[in-house]
Protein backbone atom coordinates (compact mmCIF):
# COMPACT_ATOMS: atom_id res chain seq x y z
CA UNK A 1 0.00 0.00 0.00
CA UNK A 2 1.41 3.31 -1.04
CA UNK A 3 1.70 6.08 1.50
CA UNK A 4 0.87 9.67 0.54
CA UNK A 5 3.67 12.16 0.32
CA UNK A 6 3.66 15.45 2.21
CA UNK A 7 4.40 17.99 -0.46
CA UNK A 8 4.83 21.73 -0.65
CA UNK A 9 1.20 22.02 -1.78
CA UNK A 10 0.04 20.35 1.45
CA UNK A 11 2.16 22.68 3.54
CA UNK A 12 0.86 25.72 1.64
CA UNK A 13 -2.76 24.66 2.15
CA UNK A 14 -2.21 24.19 5.92
CA UNK A 15 -0.33 27.50 6.18
CA UNK A 16 -2.93 29.52 4.25
CA UNK A 17 -5.81 27.80 6.07
CA UNK A 18 -4.36 28.50 9.53
CA UNK A 19 -3.69 32.17 8.78
CA UNK A 20 -7.06 32.47 7.05
CA UNK A 21 -8.78 31.37 10.27
CA UNK A 22 -6.71 33.82 12.36
CA UNK A 23 -7.45 36.72 9.99
CA UNK A 24 -11.17 35.86 9.86
CA UNK A 25 -11.42 35.77 13.68
CA UNK A 26 -9.53 39.06 14.03
CA UNK A 27 -11.75 40.72 11.42
CA UNK A 28 -14.90 39.45 13.14
CA UNK A 29 -13.73 40.66 16.57
CA UNK A 30 -12.78 44.09 15.20
CA UNK A 31 -16.11 44.41 13.38
CA UNK A 32 -18.08 43.54 16.53
CA UNK A 33 -16.02 45.95 18.64
CA UNK A 34 -16.73 48.86 16.32
CA UNK A 35 -20.37 47.92 15.70
CA UNK A 36 -21.21 47.79 19.44
CA UNK A 37 -19.27 50.90 20.52
CA UNK A 38 -21.75 53.21 22.29
CA UNK A 39 -20.48 56.31 20.53
CA UNK A 40 -19.06 59.72 21.18
CA UNK A 41 -19.13 61.21 24.68
CA UNK A 42 -18.93 64.81 23.49
CA UNK A 43 -19.07 66.33 20.02
CA UNK A 44 -16.09 68.63 20.53
CA UNK A 45 -13.69 67.79 23.35
CA UNK A 46 -11.91 71.15 23.16
CA UNK A 47 -15.12 73.10 23.69
CA UNK A 48 -16.18 70.76 26.50
CA UNK A 49 -12.81 71.22 28.21
CA UNK A 50 -13.24 74.99 28.39
CA UNK A 51 -15.86 74.75 31.14
CA UNK A 52 -14.82 71.45 32.70
CA UNK A 53 -13.09 72.84 35.82
CA UNK A 54 -15.96 75.19 36.60
CA UNK A 55 -18.60 72.43 36.25
CA UNK A 56 -16.50 69.95 38.24
CA UNK A 57 -15.94 72.40 41.10
CA UNK A 58 -19.65 73.29 41.25
CA UNK A 59 -20.57 69.59 41.25
CA UNK A 60 -18.01 68.73 43.96
CA UNK A 61 -19.27 71.64 46.09
CA UNK A 62 -22.62 69.85 46.33
CA UNK A 63 -20.89 67.05 48.26
CA UNK A 64 -23.23 64.40 46.92
CA UNK A 65 -22.56 60.68 47.16
CA UNK A 66 -24.37 58.50 44.62
CA UNK A 67 -24.82 54.73 44.77
CA UNK A 68 -27.08 52.17 43.14
CA UNK A 69 -28.41 48.74 43.94
CA UNK A 70 -30.83 46.27 42.39
CA UNK A 71 -33.03 44.11 44.59
CA UNK A 72 -36.47 42.61 44.40
CA UNK A 73 -37.15 43.88 40.88
CA UNK A 74 -36.30 47.44 41.88
CA UNK A 75 -33.45 49.69 40.83
CA UNK A 76 -32.55 52.03 43.68
CA UNK A 77 -30.47 55.14 43.07
CA UNK A 78 -29.42 56.81 46.32
CA UNK A 79 -28.18 60.39 46.35
CA UNK A 80 -27.02 61.69 49.73
CA UNK A 81 -25.50 64.98 50.86
CA UNK A 82 -22.38 65.51 53.01
CA UNK A 83 -24.43 64.71 56.13
CA UNK A 84 -25.74 61.45 54.67
CA UNK A 85 -29.27 62.81 54.21
CA UNK A 86 -31.27 61.95 51.07
CA UNK A 87 -31.18 64.53 48.29
CA UNK A 88 -34.15 65.36 46.10
CA UNK A 89 -33.26 66.91 42.76
CA UNK A 90 -35.28 69.19 40.52
CA UNK A 91 -34.58 67.06 37.46
CA UNK A 92 -33.17 63.56 36.93
CA UNK A 93 -32.43 61.95 33.58
CA UNK A 94 -30.75 58.57 33.60
CA UNK A 95 -29.83 55.91 31.07
CA UNK A 96 -29.35 52.36 32.30
CA UNK A 97 -27.26 50.06 30.17
CA UNK A 98 -24.29 47.80 29.77
CA UNK A 99 -20.80 49.22 29.53
CA UNK A 100 -19.99 47.36 26.32
CA UNK A 101 -23.00 47.98 24.06
CA UNK A 102 -26.18 50.03 23.71
CA UNK A 103 -28.52 47.13 22.91
CA UNK A 104 -29.87 46.99 26.50
CA UNK A 105 -30.00 50.78 27.08
CA UNK A 106 -33.20 52.13 28.58
CA UNK A 107 -34.41 55.05 30.67
CA UNK A 108 -35.73 53.96 34.07
CA UNK A 109 -38.77 55.81 35.38
CA UNK A 110 -37.26 56.93 38.70
CA UNK A 111 -39.60 58.18 41.42
CA UNK A 112 -38.38 59.78 44.65
CA UNK A 113 -39.73 57.88 47.68
CA UNK A 114 -38.36 60.26 50.31
CA UNK A 115 -35.10 58.33 50.70
CA UNK A 116 -33.97 57.39 47.19
CA UNK A 117 -34.99 57.25 43.55
CA UNK A 118 -36.68 53.95 42.74
CA UNK A 119 -37.67 52.37 39.41
CA UNK A 120 -39.08 48.96 38.48
CA UNK A 121 -36.31 47.17 36.58
CA UNK A 122 -35.53 43.47 36.23
CA UNK A 123 -31.79 43.27 35.61
CA UNK A 124 -29.81 40.30 34.38
CA UNK A 125 -26.61 39.51 36.29
CA UNK A 126 -23.46 41.36 35.35
CA UNK A 127 -22.10 44.88 35.14
CA UNK A 128 -24.48 47.76 34.47
CA UNK A 129 -23.93 51.52 34.19
CA UNK A 130 -26.30 54.30 35.09
CA UNK A 131 -25.36 57.48 33.24
CA UNK A 132 -27.19 60.13 35.23
CA UNK A 133 -27.72 63.83 34.71
CA UNK A 134 -29.39 65.63 37.59
CA UNK A 135 -30.05 69.22 38.51
CA UNK A 136 -29.80 70.34 42.11
CA UNK A 137 -32.58 72.48 43.55
CA UNK A 138 -30.23 75.49 43.26
CA UNK A 139 -29.76 74.79 39.52
CA UNK A 140 -26.30 73.18 39.71
CA UNK A 141 -25.90 70.43 37.09
CA UNK A 142 -24.62 67.06 38.30
CA UNK A 143 -23.36 64.29 36.00
CA UNK A 144 -22.08 60.90 37.03
CA UNK A 145 -21.71 57.38 35.77
CA UNK A 146 -22.74 54.96 38.50
CA UNK A 147 -21.44 51.41 38.22
CA UNK A 148 -23.83 48.68 39.34
CA UNK A 149 -22.85 45.03 39.76
CA UNK A 150 -25.83 42.66 39.73
CA UNK A 151 -25.10 39.24 41.21
CA UNK A 152 -26.85 36.01 40.25
CA UNK A 153 -29.72 35.29 42.57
Amino acid sequence: MAQGKFTGKHFLMIFVGAFGVIIAVNFTMAWNAVATFPGVEVKNSYVASQSFDKRRNAQEALGWDVSAQAKGGLLILSITDVNGKPVQVSNLDAVLGRATHVKDDRQPNFQFDGKAYVAREELAPGNWNIRMNATALDGTPFEQRVILRVEKS
